[in-house]
C-alpha cells in the first residue's frame, strides 16, 4: 500500500484532506493529540484511557508502517521502519508500566517527524 491508497481510503468529505503529505501530517498530529490523552489517563489513574489512547496511538504507527515505500524511500524508508517500531515498544512499556517517561519519548520524537515532515512538504 503506497501514500496514495491511504490518501484514497482517508479521503472523505469531513476530513478535508488535500494531498497525501497532508494526510501523513494530520497522522503525526494524531499521535501527538492520542500520545497526550494517553499520558493524561496515566496521570490520574485513568486505565482505560490510558489503554484506548495508547492503542490508537500505536494504530496509527501501524498505519505509517504500512504505507512505507521501500522502492521510492530506500535507506529513509528503512530507517522510519526502526523509528515507527521503537515507538510502539516505548508506548508498549508505557502501557505495561505506567510509564509516562516512554509517552514522552514519543510525543518528543513525533514533533521532530512532524517538524521535519512540515519542512520537506511546505509548499506541497
Amino acid at each position: 500500500m503506497n501514500s496514495q491508497n491511504v490518501y484514497n481510503l482517508y479521503q472523505q468529505p469531513h476530513i478535508g484532506v488535500e494531498s497525501p503529505s497532508k494526510l501523513i501530517e494530520m497522522l503525526y498530529e494524531g499521535i501527538l493529540r492520542f500520545a497526550s490523552l494517553a499520558k493524561r489517563g496515566i496521570e490520574v489513574g485513568d486505565i482505560e484511557k490510558k489503554i484506548y489512547y495508547i492503542n490508537r496511538t500505536t494504530d496509527i504507527f501501524t498505519e505509517l508502517l504500512n504505507v512505507l515505500d521501500y522502492d521510492n524511500g530506500g535507506d529513509v524508508a528503512n530507517y522510519l521502519t526502526g523509528l515507527y517500531m521503537q515507538q510502539i515498544k516505548f508506548l508498549t512499556q508505557a502501557n505495561v508500566e505506567n510509564n509516562v517517561d516512554k509517552i514522552n519519548i514519543v510525543i518528543k520524537v513525533t514533533k521532530g517527524l512532524l517538524e521535519a515532515w512540515r519542512e520537506i512538504h511546505q509548499y506541497d
